[in-house]
């Protein structure tokens, strides 16, 4: 996974010359990353929204579907 480059053109130029000249590097990828702790947030992330429309009542569940559908259509 590349890093992200800056928007600003200053900065995206001067990060660009920083590379060049060896006084930055690149930013990590995924692979640095302890795998056990990437698999974990990743368990907690997949189970996250199931679980909290388990724990939420049906009116709750209805309110804030209407929130959404009111913030997309809302454009």
């Amino acid at each position: 996974m590349k890093p992200k480059r800056p928007r600003d053109t200053n900065r995206l130029a001067k990060s660009i010359v920083d590379l060049a000249t060896g006084e930055a590097t690149e930013a990590p990828t995924i692979n640095a990353y302890n795998i056990h702790a990437v698999e974990l947030g990743r368990l907690g992330g997949l189970k996250g929204g199931k679980a909290r429309a388990k724990k939420l009542s049906k009116a709750e569940r209805v309110k804030i579907a209407k929130q959404g559908a009111k913030a997309r259509w809302k454009k």
